[in-house]
């Protein structure tokens, strides 16, 4: 789509790049603004060249890039880049299943980036579904040159709503190397068979035992369950029912989601239960 508001686009190279002026705005892929008027926007300011590294390897888990896109995300998880997945990182095999729970064309597939699907904060978010329950972080750069950092679960407070505040932008996502050495399962469900997801149910099993089960799509904003041990069916088909948020729109109506969530949830929490038998 033409933007025709736009009149100005420049590269951020430094920091100091990214002091925005009236009507900047941040693009990394650009997939969602390109898509429709931004009659607020007249500049795009394009992080593409800040030279992040896409996926990086600390001492404390897994950096993602919010330049890194969801193709190279993909590709990471499945060995194909010069960064190797660390040995016993099984989460890294529920990134494909997260990633296909957002319907993406090829071009999109290849230019929307990891943080600009969690900035975008939809309920459907498909990287949000995956770093919720891994326990994501949110490495946000303020614009006084200082950093703060906020759970991905709490990051996202609603349908296209966050808590990024002016001038600030997201620098990376951070997972802690526990929860990649984690078993992860993901479910979900949409009415349309080539359509969006209209719920996402992801869970882990840490190897302490304790157990994290996250809902999105099918609520306003991510809810997250922990347990010291496996929960049985009945507890966790209660917790899953008490968010107030579940919402109705054309993909599916609020009870719809509300039981269907109820039905992942058992079916992840089978999948986190035969892997500890295993």
């Amino acid at each position: 789509m033409d933007i025709t508001s736009v009149t100005s686009y420049r590269f951020a190279s430094t920091r100091d790049d990214l002091a925005l002026g009236p009507g900047e705005k941040i693009l990394a892929g650009g997939t969602w603004l390109m898509s429709e008027p931004q009659p607020d926007v007249t500049g795009f300011v394009d992080i593409t060249r800040m030279g992040w590294p896409e996926v990086e390897i600390t001492d404390a888990g897994l950096r993602i890039a919010a330049t890194c896109t969801i193709a190279r995300f993909v590709a990471w998880s499945r060995d194909e880049l010069d960064t190797p997945v660390p040995d016993g990182w099984h989460a890294a095999g529920a990134i494909p299943d997260a990633a296909h729970a957002l319907l993406m064309s090829f071009k999109v597939w290849n230019t929307a980036t990891v943080g600009g699907n969690v900035c975008q904060s939809f309920t459907a978010a498909a990287m949000v579904s995956l770093l919720a329950a891994l326990d994501g972080e949110a490495v946000i750069w303020t614009p006084d040159g200082g950093e703060r950092r906020q759970p991905v679960a709490e990051f996202i407070t609603g349908q296209a709503k966050n808590t990024l505040r002016p001038g600030e932008v997201l620098r990376a996502l951070d997972v802690p190397a526990a929860a990649m050495r984690a078993r992860v399962s993901l479910h979900k469900m949409a009415l349309a068979e080539l359509g969006r997801s209209g719920i996402v149910v992801s869970g882990r099993r840490d190897e302490d035992g304790s157990t994290v089960i996250a809902v999105t799509a099918s609520t306003l904003a991510p809810h997250v369950f922990r347990y010291p041990g496996l929960p049985d069916d009945a507890q966790l088909r209660a917790d899953v029912a008490t968010p107030t948020d579940f919402f109705t729109d054309a993909l599916g109506e609020a009870d719809w989601r509300r039981a269907v969530t109820a039905v992942l949830a058992e079916r992840v929490l089978a999948d986190l239960a035969m892997e500890v038998t295993a």
